[in-house]
């Protein structure tokens, strides 16, 4: 994890140098601590922790967002109709781009510095409890969910829109009882830790579906779709189906992102326009409407076709085909699967014109490398193959001698410093001599867009 570039700089005897300091304090001790990535088949130690300040993740309601691809831009996308209709939301998201603020959120924004540590001065003492049996320590991500569920309640919030982590059943996030939750696409990715199969990596996502709940099913493989069905008919939740139930009638693409027709469970809404390209950012949409109309009405009611056209309006994701640049167009994309690099290549094809695309991309070593460059191959003219700082990248010598497998061996640069690999992929799209028709693209990971957006921003 990185500093956060949105903190100053200690300043001694300042309130702000306190706040500095504190913060830092804060990331050293999440970053001793066990990944996020790594998961703990019990719940047990959260709700231990939870149990002793009082269970504040049942001082608020909750929609919770699972599945393999789409969840941040659906989360987004609740937030926004929520906060539209008069709600106080907290959000909660993972992982983040450049600072760790991003993943909690009150009111749709970075949660302030002076919050995030006094959500950490309440919650540090009953995890220092539940650790003082010797057993392992919690875990990054464990303890970044009850920060956020501690700043949900001290603020408080009137809903929290809780995005899963890792799989489902023994996320962190899994210990909320929601009347509502989502399951976006299920794909391979992560198999590791969730299974080798789909069906098997389904059941991880299914077990966030509790009995009695509104269940959001977007359009899934038969595989996956026929896990969550059993497992909603199993515990009595009640399920919307994409395409049976909802979905986007119409869409065109506009200036800035597209304009929609959805039809959800309770109504149809026409004319609204989303900031956000790709039919799968459409798609993304219906499942927010969906998810929404039943927080707030069972379903069984229409909402205000002009809150929701204002929070499908005010949507911003940001690393997702998210316009950095200009002159020659910079977008970055966080896909980091081949499932979600379909849908990034389909968007680019979509909304953009380019005569002349090159990529920048790293990649990490739990990913499916050559399924992502095999999407890739044809969108394309180059690539330069790099890597972030995160330890899990892929050394870029060995990512570069796949791509060359998979490219050729005249479209591949290999750039182990990310800074000097953009600054090739821009000169390499500028060759062409046709600025309004060429373009680069970062992604492959979380990390290479992240480092990438802090770089590119601090040069605007």
């Amino acid at each position: 994890m990185t500093p956060d570039p949105q903190t100053p700089d200690p300043q001694d005897g300042t309130e702000a140098g306190r706040e500095a300091d504190g913060l830092l304090a804060l990331e050293v001790e999440l970053i001793r601590r066990a990944p996020e990535s790594q998961i703990e088949p019990s719940l047990d130690r959260v709700r231990a922790v939870l149990d002793l300040m009082g269970s504040p993740e049942r001082s608020f309601p909750s929609i919770h967002v699972a599945g393999t691809n789409g969840k941040s831009s659906t989360t987004a996308m609740i937030d926004s109709l929520l906060t539209a209709h008069g709600l106080r939301t907290g959000r909660f998201t993972s992982p983040h781009l450049e600072t760790v603020r991003e993943r909690i959120r009150l009111d749709g924004e970075l949660i302030d510095s002076g919050s995030l540590l006094a959500a950490w001065e309440d919650l540090a003492p009953f995890i220092a409890m539940v650790e003082a049996d010797g057993e392992r320590a919690l875990t990054f991500f464990e303890v970044l969910t009850l920060l956020a569920f501690a700043a949900f309640a001290d603020a408080p919030v009137s809903v929290g829109v809780v995005e899963v982590g890792l799989g489902g059943a023994w996320d962190s996030t899994n210990v909320i009882e929601p009347p509502v939750g989502v399951v976006m696409p299920v794909g391979m990715d992560h198999m590791d830790w969730l299974g080798d199969d789909l069906a098997t990596i389904a059941g991880q996502k299914a077990g966030i579906i509790k009995p009695g709940m509104v269940i959001v099913l977007a359009e899934q493989d038969p595989i996956a779709a026929d896990v969550l069905i059993e497992r909603a008919v199993e515990v009595g939740a009640t399920v919307f189906r994409e395409g049976l139930d909802f979905g986007v009638i119409e869409r065109q693409v506009a200036l800035g992102g597209q304009v929609l027709t959805i039809k959800g469970v309770g109504g149809t809404y026409q004319n609204v326009f989303l900031p956000l390209h790709g039919e799968h950012q459409a798609r993304n949409a219906a499942c927010a409407l969906a998810a929404v109309e039943a927080f707030l009405g069972g379903g069984a009611a229409a909402l205000e076709g002009d809150r929701v056209g204002e929070g499908f309006a005010s949507v911003s994701v940001p690393g997702r085909l998210e316009v950095i640049r200009r002159s020659p167009t910079v977008l970055l994309d966080v896909a980091h699967n081949p499932h979600g690099m379909e849908a990034l290549a389909e968007a680019v094809t979509d909304a953009f014109a380019f005569n002349r695309l090159v990529g920048v991309v790293g990649i990490l070593s739990d990913k499916d490398a050559e399924g992502i460059l095999s999407v890739l191959e044809p969108l394309l003219a180059e690539v330069v193959i790099t890597r972030s700082n995160s330890p899990r990248a892929v050394d870029p010598d060995d990512l570069g001698a796949l791509a060359i497998e998979i490219f050729g061996e005249d479209r591949v640069i290999i750039e182990h410093s990310l800074p000097n690999a953009i600054e090739q992929a821009v000169t390499a799209a500028e060759d062409s001599g046709d600025l309004g028709g060429v373009g680069v693209l970062v992604t492959g990971s979380v990390t290479v867009v992240g480092e990438a957006r802090s770089l590119l921003r601090s040069h605007r």
